[in-house]
């Protein structure tokens, strides 16, 4: 595609890498076929390719956004079903994330929105604050359905149906690992996920032990920063992302690390990035970059150092794997979960449309309700379809979006099943195995 952007535009690196996005899009289209809100709303403007032709006028001119184009961003999943499908590249992650912080810096949305969106930044990257929202947002939940189906509250509906599903219980102690490691990693502590479900962790952590990897703290880290890179808040977005690498730093030079392990895929894509993200501050690019680098989903690590034996064969239990668009999409790891599920004895069903989101997306389920409830009955219906007894997934915001549909289908974490097969305890959402009759 053809652009008109300045040479001193182009001085900026933000402006550069969109100038390439945009110049490398050919306007095929295919992008379009597997677009979620296209396939919804069937609107071009609500398509990669109507999105791109907007933040190109806006970024070209140096506009200040419009209430048309901030609708049609804001929609947005970024998802990045529309970065797997493209056939030329197209960098779409970083040109729609370069909107969205031009648009934050120059559009001025109505004070609730504006107070809305301000809320979430403050609130859901800091763990206890987050904690203790959730706490009294229980106390108000059975109060949700007296508020109106339209304008903000339908966002604070979506909050208080978030605060009304009941929080994961605490699992059962990690067990030492062997003398002698494996290897030497550090997790990701996040934000979201330990609130709402501390069990994830602590069943790779008891899953590690298994397998004879040693798992260190890092303290100093926090949120990966996805959150509120979302939303247009890139200043908020670099400070966690430098907090996290000096934490990590400091561990990788104390003894070295083999992997940053994240279970949270959504935040796996983010720290994947943070070599991109700081590829031009130079007290933390060569850093950001190791840390990049050394990012791995929590499936990578076991499929890589394989699964323990397996104690308890899951045959029985027929499993619909929900491949999250972060990890399928966003870090193109697609065969280590069901691979691994598969290895446990699971018998995974098919899933039609598996490429399409959930409607989750970060806080999307709560800026866009309506349209990430359509995603969500329809993922649910295409989950539903093989029959299965349980989901597995293996990303925080998709377990609690598919959770609260009323699909009726358990939604476990991948390493909980995984650890629940080699040893561990049976996860909470888990239905019990079907008693076989004796021959």
């Amino acid at each position: 595609m053809q652009t008109r952007f300045t040479a001193e535009q182009l001085r900026d690196p933000h402006v550069a890498a969109s100038e390439k996005a945009i110049r490398t899009c050919v306007h095929c289209g295919f992008c379009n076929a597997t677009c979620p809100t296209y396939a919804l709303l069937g609107d071009e403007l609500d398509g990669p390719r109507g999105r791109i032709m907007l933040m190109k006028d806006m970024l070209e001119n140096q506009r200040t956004p419009s209430a048309q184009t901030v609708k049609h961003i804001d929609r947005c999943l970024s998802c990045l079903s529309c970065k797997t499908t493209c056939p030329s590249g197209v960098d779409y992650m970083h040109l729609v994330d370069h909107s969205r912080a031009w648009i934050e810096q120059r559009y001025q949305r109505p004070w609730i929105d504006r107070t809305l969106r301000a809320l979430l930044a403050w609130l859901l990257p800091y763990r206890q604050r987050f904690a203790v929202a959730l706490a009294l947002g229980r106390v108000f939940a059975p109060l949700r359905g007296l508020l109106p189906r339209r304008g903000v509250f339908r966002s604070l509906r979506a909050m208080l149906e978030l605060a009304a599903k009941p929080r994961g219980v605490v699992g059962t102690p990690v067990i030492a690992g062997t003398a002698v490691p494996r290897a030497r990693v550090a997790f990701l502590d996040g934000c979201a996920e330990p609130v709402l479900q501390p069990g994830i962790q602590q069943a790779a952590r008891r899953l590690f032990a298994r397998m004879g990897i040693e798992v260190v703290a890092a303290p100093g880290q926090g949120c990966c920063g996805a959150l509120v890179h979302h939303l247009g808040r890139e200043a908020q977005s670099v400070a966690f992302a430098r907090a996290n690498i000096d934490a990590w730093s400091r561990v990788i030079e104390q003894g070295g690390l083999d992997a940053i392990v994240v279970t949270a895929s959504g935040c796996g894509t983010s720290l994947r990035d943070y070599g991109f993200l700081l590829r031009d501050d130079p007290a933390y690019a060569e850093r950001a970059a190791r840390v990049s680098a050394l990012a791995r989903d929590v499936s990578e690590v076991i499929a890589h150092h394989g699964l323990p034996p397996v104690t308890r064969p899951g045959g029985e239990l027929r499993v619909a794997y929900h491949a999250a668009c972060s990890l399928q999409h966003g870090q193109r790891v697609r065969e280590p979960p069901r691979a691994l599920l598969t290895q446990a004895g699971f018998s995974l069903t098919e899933v039609p449309d598996a490429h399409l989101c959930c409607g989750s997306a970060g806080v999307y389920n709560i800026l866009q309700p309506e349209l990430a409830g359509a995603l969500r009955t329809r993922k649910l219906t295409a989950l539903a379809s093989g029959s299965p007894q349980l989901v597995a997934t293996g990303n925080i915001g998709c377990l609690t979006q598919l959770s609260r549909g009323t699909g009726g289908l358990p939604v476990v974490h991948t390493v909980e099943l995984l650890d629940w097969a080699t040893g561990g305890p049976k996860p909470a959402a888990m239905p019990s195995p079907p008693q076989v009759s004796p021959s």
